[in-house]
Order: C-alpha cells, then structure tokens, then sequence
C-alpha cells in the first residue's frame, strides 16, 4: 500500500486494537416517529455497500461507531443488498481492468457510487472504461466529494498539558518502500546526500529490521525530528506521515507540496519543509543547530496551546476504517442529486 503506514513502515502481524481518533459530529436522524422511533430509525437508515474491501483488509463494521461515533447507514459487504443500496463503494485498485468484477450496470437511479482511491496520481492506474460510472469522489483530496484527513483541532481553551517527551534520537524515519516506480526517487535521492551531513535512524524494511505495531508512536517519540517525505509530491498528498510525529511530540521534517499546502492543514510553526533550505547540508546544519538549542527547539510546539493532533489508527488491517466510515457519514447527510462526471479529469487535472 503506497499512501498508508504500510508503505513507509512495516508488514502487518499483530491483532487489531483501537487507537482513539478524532470525532466527528454524530449524525442525526431527523425525523423521528414518536411511536416507534427506534424501529424507524433503523429502518431508515441508508445501505452503504462495500463492494471491495480494500486490500482485503477486514474489520468490524461496528468500528465505525467505536472509534468514530458515525452511525448514520447500515454498512454491510452483502451484495446480495445491491438492488437496495443506496450507494456502493468501489476501491479503485481492486477493479480488474477488463472492468468484470464491477457491480451490475446500468445501476439503479437511486443508487450512487462512491470511488475510493488514496494513493497519488503517480501510483493510480488509468483503467479504462471508468471515467462516467462515478457519482462520488472519496479521498485525501479537499476538492472531494468526500474528502477524508487526518485533522486538527482547535480550542479558545489553552491546553497546558502537553509535555515534549524526552529524546534519544536526533533524526528518525520509518521507511519500508523504495520501489523506483512509485515515484520515490526524489525522496531517496535527498536522503542519500542529507546522510552524509547528519545521522538518520531508520526504521522499517529498509533497516532490515521491523517495527512492531505497538511501538510505532513510542519509538517516534523518541526522535527530536522525523523525516515525513512522501513518496511522490501531488496537491494535497499528505499523509499520515505528518500526522504521526504532530500526535506524539515530534517535529516533522516535510517533503511533498509545497509550504502553503502544508499550512492548510497544520500551523507553518509545527513542521520544518526541506523547501525552506537551498540543499540537504543546510538544512542538516540547521537540525544540529537545533539539537543544541533548547530554546529554539520548544518554539516548534508552541502551536500545541490550542491546537491538537489525534493519533491515528496504526494496526494493518486499520488503513481503511476512516474514509469507509466518513463514506457512512456521508450518504447519512446527503440526499440530494449527484451526476456522474469524469474522474480522471478531475484527479490528474
């Protein structure tokens, strides 16, 4: 998986287990028989069809409202259901290209589908015959139609608990693909030269040793920088990388979009873009000079006041949980009309 922790850490082998997320607003039914409210709620409730489930990681549908608190559908992977659906997800990457393990088509009026890709343009193939068969776009992307992120919060309330956890290590990454293909040169070719000026701990495949699930955000903690470089550099595509070391108390060193894409999503005084330095000596200079300044140091977390990271889900078979569930959430809101428009018009534009 490219666009998740997989890609950049480890291979699955643990149990899941739940690590709190962010809560979104609980949907709401609106209307309410007082005779019988509880029956036709459930009742009324739309049918989210997972027609795929992704990487064929499976999980337990009632997650949604564990984790999440999001129960506004019935999500079911019954296809036996497709003629009642009101709408079907479809994961892009699990579509054959000859297009014949799609549902049926034409499909019903009533009925929209969702298409689920979190990758980035480099890493999507374009299979034919797909441009007009979706109504709905779910991703990282803002200009989704649902568009799925690891969020921050903010609050007037100043938060005078957060302590930056004691550091062993000065610069760390967790990487694990270094396939060519999937457009990780740029990255790989920086590292190579920031090596050479400063010590990079490295975790992963690429270390030839594995980190266990459970230690991913303990192990970071520990790390004074981590290197958040994604695999290949589009609008938006920024993932979790960046929200792991926010969470923990990390400061992450940043490479994909630009500076001013990053700051739609985080405080410009939270993360450090290797953008920021004519090359990887400089910046290299500039992490040593901050592992010598205390002072310096904290200022990178003075956004902690009133903003807040939530960790996100790390277990392998977790990677999917947030955008089916916001797809729940979704159709819960929305009735209204959606047509059909070309996808990859849309995400390669």
């Amino acid at each position: 998986m490219l666009s998740g922790i997989w890609d950049d850490y480890s291979s699955p082998s643990c149990a899941p287990q739940h690590i709190p997320s962010y809560q979104p607003d609980v949907y709401k039914n609106l209307t309410i028989n007082p005779t019988s409210a509880a029956t036709q709620a459930k009742e009324e409730k739309p049918i989210l069809l997972l027609w795929f489930w992704p990487e064929n990681y499976k999980w337990d549908f009632r997650d949604c409202k564990t984790i999440y608190n999001i129960d506004g559908c019935h999500l079911t992977d019954d296809r036996n259901l497709y003629n009642q659906a009101d709408a079907v997800l479809i994961f892009h990457k699990a579509i054959k290209w000859d297009l014949s393990n799609l549902p049926p088509s034409p499909r019903p009026p009533f009925q929209k589908w969702i298409w689920l890709h979190v990758e980035s343009p480099t890493n999507t193939p374009k299979i034919p015959g797909l441009e007009n068969l979706f109504n709905l776009t779910l991703s990282y992307r803002r200009d989704a139609d649902i568009s799925v992120r690891y969020r921050l919060t903010v609050s007037k309330k100043p938060n005078e608990d957060f302590v930056i956890p004691k550091k062993d290590k000065l610069l760390c990454w967790f990487v694990s693909n270094v396939a060519s293909h999937t457009g990780v040169g740029t990255r790989m070719q920086y590292y190579n030269e920031l090596k050479k000026y400063i010590d990079v701990r490295i975790f992963g495949r690429m270390a030839g040793a594995r980190l266990r699930d459970e230690d991913y955000y303990s192990t970071m903690a520990t790390c004074k920088f981590y290197l958040a470089f994604e695999n290949s550099i589009h609008k938006d595509y920024i993932t979790e990388k960046l929200n792991g070391p926010l969470a923990v108390g990390t400061v992450p060193v940043v490479m994909g979009p630009p500076r001013q894409n990053y700051e739609d999503f985080a405080p410009g005084n939270s993360f450090i873009h290797v953008n920021d330095f004519p090359d990887a000596q400089a910046l290299a200079n500039r992490l040593l000079q901050l592992d010598k300044d205390d002072e310096a140091y904290k200022h990178y977390f003075d956004w902690r006041k009133h903003v807040t990271a939530t960790p996100h889900l790390v277990i392998w078979n977790q990677e999917f949980i947030i955008y089916i569930c916001h797809a729940c959430e979704y159709i819960g809101r929305h009735k209204e009309y959606k047509a059909a428009h070309d996808i990859y018009k849309w995400w390669f534009s």
